[in-house]
């Protein structure tokens, strides 16, 4: 028999593994070229999930049309390589991945931040573990090996005085992969995104113990990337990209009802559920593309200081911000629609 919770939990799977296509789900590059109307061609990668909602909302919307853009979205497990290769122009990508890749010689650049891009990760525990001092002995899921999430593992635990040596760290996957390996006990906690912790608090299987940004509050987690060819040869079609990208968040964080609407017919999650994760995670959406060099120096340096880089790379080397639009324009521009 099929129940509530394991319904839930494959239907969030189905949208968070798959994504959601609006606009063709194809390989191939837009190339800056035009179609019959003529709108500038774009390839964007965009991130499945949650996080890549606010987007295609925005497509949805016709923000992207309105400025003259013929968008193809595609899903990509590796975004730094569908950009390098030409398969698409823009990606979303964690910043970590983007800094490394690009200070290696991958040819992108970090192009602006994400409509957020303070860790929106969580430490969630079995509801009978109420602090992280009451971890030890236990095993606490890290996602992936020298990933950013386990880095957020390591800095709660440590802030709570607990080691390594103390808990059993394992990769147990993200998303729905973490929430089931909670679920049916393989760890006793996990490093997990939204909407999991408002579905485990719903269900009661989880108990949230940690925000992943009041620890690593200069950590960047989500940057735009482009190729260094398309920013050299359309640098107009990046900037209205980016106009249309921020336009769209802005646009759904201020109608919240109208964006709850779109996201709970694409995934069927109880609309409660959805409206508590997107309140936890308002404090973090700030709509701004400016890409703080400081923070991404801070990131680098806690991924070293755990072993996760080898190098810290001069971050005026990898990012082009000349094409981001002003918070103004933004605002103004998404007010209007």
């Amino acid at each position: 028999m099929t129940t509530k919770r394991s319904r839930a939990t494959a239907l969030i799977g189905a949208v968070l593994s798959a994504g959601l296509l609006l606009a063709g789900c194809g390989g191939g590059s837009g190339s800056g070229g035009t179609n019959d109307s003529g709108r500038i061609k774009i390839t964007y990668a965009s991130f499945a999930g949650v996080t890549g909602m606010p987007a295609k909302f925005g497509q949805e919307k016709g923000f992207f049309e309105a400025e003259g853009l013929d968008v193809t979205f595609v899903t990509a497990e590796d975004p730094v390589a569908i950009v390098s290769s030409g398969d698409a122009e823009i990606a979303d990508c964690d910043t970590t991945s983007a800094l490394i890749a690009a200070g290696k010689g991958a040819p992108i650049k970090i192009v602006s931040s994400m409509y957020r891009h303070k860790g929106p990760f969580y430490l969630i525990s079995r509801p009978d573990i109420d602090r992280v001092e009451d971890l030890k002995g236990k095993t606490v899921g890290i996602a992936r090996k020298g990933a950013g999430l386990e880095a957020y593992v390591r800095v709660i635990l440590k802030k709570h005085g607990l080691t390594e040596k103390d808990v059993t760290l394992v990769p147990n996957g993200t998303h729905q992969e973490a929430y089931a390996s909670l679920t049916n006990g393989q760890v006793d906690a996990t490093i997990i995104h939204e909407p999991f912790v408002s579905l485990a608090e719903a269900e009661g299987t989880g108990k949230l113990l940690a925000r992943g940004w009041d620890y690593l509050p200069t950590f960047h987690t989500g940057v735009e990337i482009a190729s260094e060819r398309f920013i050299k040869e359309n640098p107009e079609a990046l900037k209205k990209f980016l106009t249309a990208y921020f336009k769209a968040a802005s646009y759904a964080k201020a109608h919240p009802e109208e964006y709850l609407d779109f996201v709970e017919k694409q995934s069927d999650v109880d609309r409660e559920v959805l409206k508590a994760a997107l309140e936890r995670e308002e404090p973090i959406w700030e709509n701004d593309p400016r890409v703080d060099l400081d923070d991404l120096r801070d990131t680098q340096q806690i991924q070293k200081d755990l072993g996760f880089q080898d190098t810290v790379y001069d971050p005026e080397d990898l990012v082009d911000t000349s094409q981001i639009p002003s918070p103004q324009e933004i605002s103004a521009k998404a007010d209007a629609r």
